[in-house]
This record gives structure tokens, sequence and C-alpha cells, in this order.
């Protein structure tokens, strides 16, 4: 009786969390099946936004996702800010986190507690595009990161007041002023990813065919003084800023380059910058103590979109309102090269799974 009745409290907490979930598939598991057996899961695609429908309209992040790669299984995911789609067959699981830290660490998060799913062994890839420090490669280029740096977490002091002798007006917590000797306890502002798996990622993908653009190709001529700007895209290591503020211009890109630096105590180099991926960082640190997921299988691949600083002759302001904060030229580039990037990774952990399951790619 009591066995009998912790089922139906189980059944009942379950259904209430979303399990019994419509689907897109004929066919789909039954409730009970689910509360039974979670599903194992082996890659987790995490994008940040999609523009529309998830299918059939005008391309976010996650829609190439879902159509190459037969995401048609959905899960209500009203926890969260989109649902959850899933190839049963491939075992791949596709998420939109939403935009910002705060909504990509609670829908890590969510998913991560999620009874439906067995995320134990589940590689996560984070694939999104950003802007980039044109210092280091052109629009449509990816960049896999190893070091995640929190641009949010500080203290900051208007730069209208900044004192003279200082680089920036906005400086680590429990300090006394920009880049202490002594670099604070990490609060969250720096977190590093598996350098072996960001390495084997890397090498896997460095001579995936990119795709380019002929607007593109002319609009980065226009970047003089940024030889690595005018190349074709390239696949390279770059690490990351993730900041929930749209910051544009010479002056910030200087502290994102000092900054990332700083955190990662000269190990890591700044390349691309975007919102989500520290959050994302933090919520996986956290399930993974809870043994709910593995941390050292997160990989983040981000794509240019734009570049962090104006070309020559026009300023941040000018740059920032008539281009970069309403359209970005290279979009379709980012959103497409991040796919073909990211789907060769993906498709190499599913199809060897056999292996992959237990074993990281780097060991034998």
């Amino acid at each position: 009786m009591i066995k009998t009745a912790l089922c139906c409290i189980t059944a009942t907490l379950l259904l209430l969390t979303g399990c019994n979930s419509p689907t897109d598939t004929a066919n789909p598991k039954s409730q009970a099946s689910e509360i039974q057996t979670p599903i194992e899961v082996k890659v987790v695609v995490v994008t940040m936004f999609e523009l529309g429908e998830v299918s059939g309209d005008k391309a976010g992040e996650f829609q190439r996702w879902k159509e190459r790669h037969q995401l048609n299984q959905r899960f209500a995911f009203p926890q969260s800010h989109a649902d959850l789609y899933l190839n049963p067959e491939s075992g791949v699981l596709g998420m939109i986190t939403g935009m910002g830290t705060n909504r990509s660490s609670s829908a890590i998060m969510a998913l991560g507690l999620d009874p439906r799913f067995d995320l134990t062994n589940a590689y996560w890839l984070v694939a999104g595009i950003s802007g980039f420090d044109p210092n280091d490669a052109p629009i449509g280029s990816a960049a896999w990161a190893e070091w995640l740096v929190d641009g949010d977490l500080g203290h900051e002091i208007d730069a209208r007041e900044i004192p003279s002798d200082w680089k920036t007006g906005f400086f680590p917590l429990f300090s006394a002023g920009p880049y202490p000797e002594k670099r604070p306890p990490n609060q969250g502002e720096v977190f590093q990813l598996n350098d072996q798996l960001t390495n084997w990622a890397y090498q896997l993908t460095k001579q995936v065919e990119l795709a380019d653009d002929a607007v593109i190709a002319e609009e980065r001529k226009l970047y003089t003084q940024y030889p690595n700007a005018q190349t074709k895209p390239v696949v390279m290591k770059g690490d990351h800023m993730a900041a929930m503020t749209f910051w544009h211009g010479e002056q910030f890109n200087q502290w994102a380059n000092e900054y990332v630096d700083y955190w990662s105590e000269g190990q890591g180099k700044f390349v691309s910058s975007a919102m989500e991926d520290t959050g994302t960082a933090q919520s996986l640190f956290y399930l993974d103590r809870a043994g709910k997921a593995d941390y050292q299988r997160l990989m983040v691949v981000r794509t240019a979109s734009n570049f962090t600083v104006p070309a020559p002759g026009m300023t941040a302001a000018e740059n920032l309102l008539n281009s970069e904060g309403h359209t970005y030229a290279g979009m379709e580039l980012a959103l497409e090269n991040a796919w073909r990037v990211g789907s060769k990774v993906v498709d190499t952990l599913a199809k060897n799974w056999h292996h992959y399951r237990d074993h990281l790619p780097y060991e034998k």
C-alpha cells in the first residue's frame, strides 16, 4: 500500500512538471514509461534565441538544429523559456534558454532537474552567435572557448567619474580598484572548461568548410586596421566574455581583453562576446555536484555575427545606433557556421555513443 501511494504521488508530481507533454511524433511515449525510465540524452544542444517559430520561418539559433537533426519530439517545458525538442533515435536534445545569464542559468538548472531525462552522461554544446574582436577573426568565424568570464559581477564607477590614473571604471568585487595584483576570490567571474575536450572539438572541426558571403566580404574590407578581420572565416580557439549589457566600442573592447586576461591569469584570450555562457556554466557546475550532469562535458562554440568595435572612420555610437544595435549583417552567416561546426561534434558524439558514453573523446 505504501509503495502504491508513493507511486501515485510521484506520478502526480511528474504530471504537474509537464511529463504528460505533447509531442510531434505520431506515437508519443506514454506518461508511465517516461516515469519508469528517464530518457538517456547523449548530447544537449544549447541555443539562446529563436526569431519566431521553431521551424519554417526566418531562423534564429535553434531552427537549423530542429530541422536538420529531426528534433521532432516535443516536451512541454513551462518552467523555462521554450519547449524542448528531442530526436529519440539519435539521443540529441535541443533547447532555447532565452537571452541573458538569468535565463540561461535557470533553463539549464530546470533541465538538469527534470525527471524525464537522464543527463548524467550527456555532453552539452553551447552553439550561438556573438560579437568578435576584429583583432582576431572575421565575421562568420567560429571560436571554441576554454575560459568563460563574466562581465557583470563587479564594482563600477560612471565613466565621467573614473580617476585619471585608472584604466577602467569597472573592477572586481572585493578589490580596491582595477586589477589588483592579487586576484580576489572567484565569485562566479570565471569558469574554465575542460581544455582537453575543447581542444578535441577544435581539432575535429578546424577543417570544416565554413560558409562565406559576398556582401560580408566587402564589408570586412572596411576594417583596414585589422588584418585578421579581412580574411575568410576560420575555426579557432578563443575565449568568451558574457555580460548582460550589449557593450560596444574600442574602450570596452580593451577592457574585455584585459578582464579575460586578468581572470584567467594570463591563460585566456578574449575573442567573443555574448550574454549567457557563464550562467550555463554555473548551473552545470552545481548540477555536477548534485550528480545530475557532468561539467567536464560542457563545450562552447560562438560564431561572429558582428564586431565589438566599429570600422575605422565611424564612432561607436554611430555604429551601434545605425547597425549593431538593430541588424546584424553577418547573422545568417554566423548562424549557418554555428550549425556547421557544432553539428560535426554532435554527430560524432551521437554516432559513437558506445564509446563516448563512458569515455571522453580524448581518452583511449
